[in-house]
């Protein structure tokens, strides 16, 4: 969605130089134009299939406005927490679209959940699960669930983002599962209705989807065997993007493929909750160069983004392309790119090669509309970033730049 012209970079039909001067740096930039395609790349590969729902991770990204465009094309919603709860309420979301995961549900959550009329719960332990079965009997309801299930499968991605081992707090292992099945069936506000894994994310290549897939048919043709019917299988999400040129994610075409082929033997509704491949090369990160700096034969560039808008490099050592906005040939140099935050880990990219860097020269961080704005944080009493929507030759300010007034507001001072 960007591209160089006359040298000067753009984002669909709006160049990086007049989103800053409009909007100051920092700041997260996203293509509607992009969120666009990628969801109907998603409902376009599993059309075969007419009984799959999408339901976006809300964790990747959440800004209401983002939530809103996957809501108008149909899209369901993946919640991990109350705050995404309320979130999906506020944009309308229908609720037997909603799915609600994560391992430390609390009462309060659980009851706004049941009473809200989710779809089911993704239940992560058998402690939950009798939670939930009061709750819901002391709202006269009866919850719907699906057991998340650890098939134990690696799926060669980051250990930080790999959530199907053995060794992982998510999900009950699979061999213990059955008995946790047959135990929820006894409890009278419990409705089983699914079978839950998500193996990890940025995952590039098939074959462990296809793994956890085959042992979750075992498993529900096993429940179905002592008369335990499954509605859904829960796939998660996963898919990987592109963050590098080395980087070669497999098509949502083939993914859809290869799930579909075995979804047909099992023959129930398919659940999956994509998030990272739907929104994650729809944003950019757009800085300013404030110093440059030589220490010891080091080029160091730093901006005016850190590790509190931007984790991801600090956390996972991940990798982000970084352009200028305006193309330059000249006076090449080695840098590493760093934040104004006070760790030594604000980093944001080493050894980079650059043309011609001058003080204020704006730069684009780009791949960064997943877990971007929202795992930033106040660190260093910092503000939250605005964050903009862009469509067309159209801006769309989504979220206003935070005030140190707002950070201060819930403070006690005593």
């Amino acid at each position: 969605m960007v591209t160089y012209r006359n040298k000067e970079l753009f984002v669909e039909n709006v160049s990086f130089k007049t989103l800053a001067s409009t909007y100051g740096t920092p700041c997260y930039i996203y293509s509607k134009k992009y969120l666009v395609e990628q969801f109907s790349d998603y409902k376009n590969a599993f059309k075969g299939y007419p009984q799959t729902i999408i339901c976006y991770s809300v964790k990747a990204n959440s800004n209401l406005s983002i939530l809103k465009v996957f809501k108008e094309m149909g899209s369901g919603f993946d919640i991990v927490s109350g705050g995404e709860l309320e979130r999906v309420i506020a944009i309308g979301a229908n609720p037997k679209k909603v799915v609600f995961s994560g391992v430390a549900k609390s009462n309060e959550e659980v009851k706004k959940a049941i009473e809200f009329g989710i779809l089911f719960f993704n239940v992560e332990s058998f402690d939950e699960l009798e939670v939930i079965n009061k709750i819901a009997k002391k709202t006269r309801h009866v919850a719907e669930i699906s057991i998340r299930v650890n098939p134990d499968i690696n799926p060669k991605t980051h250990p930080y983002i790999s959530t199907g081992l053995k060794s992982s707090k998510f999900g009950i292992p699979i061999r213990q599962s059955f008995e946790i099945y047959r135990e929820a069936k006894k409890m009278k506000n419990i409705k089983l209705i699914g079978i839950d894994a998500h193996i990890g994310s940025q995952i590039l290549d098939l074959d462990p989807f296809e793994d956890s897939l085959e042992r979750l048919e075992n498993l529900y043709f096993k429940l179905k065997d002592e008369n335990i019917n499954i509605d859904f299988i829960d796939i998660g999400g996963g898919l990987g993007i592109k963050y590098k040129d080395e980087d070669r994610p497999p098509s949502k075409k083939k993914f859809a493929q290869k799930i579909i082929k075995r979804m047909k033997r099992i023959n129930c509704k398919l659940l999956l909750e994509p998030g990272r491949s739907l929104v994650g090369n729809s944003g950019y990160l757009l800085t300013a160069v404030v110093y440059k700096k030589n220490n010891y034969k080091k080029n160091f560039l730093i901006i005016d983004a850190g590790m509190n808008d931007l984790l991801r490099p600090a956390l996972y050592g991940s990798y982000h392309k970084i352009s200028k906005v305006i193309r330059s040939h000249k006076d090449e140099k080695i840098y590493d790119v760093v934040g104004p935050i006070c760790e030594t880990g604000d980093v944001i990219a080493k050894n980079l090669s650059m043309n011609d860097v001058k003080l204020g020269d704006i730069l684009v961080i780009h791949s960064a509309g997943a877990y971007g704005a929202t795992m930033s944080s106040n660190y260093n009493t910092r503000p939250k970033i605005p964050e903009i929507l862009v469509s067309g030759n159209k801006t769309f300010l989504i979220r206003k730049k935070e005030t140190i007034s707002q950070i201060l507001e819930n403070e006690v001072i005593i």
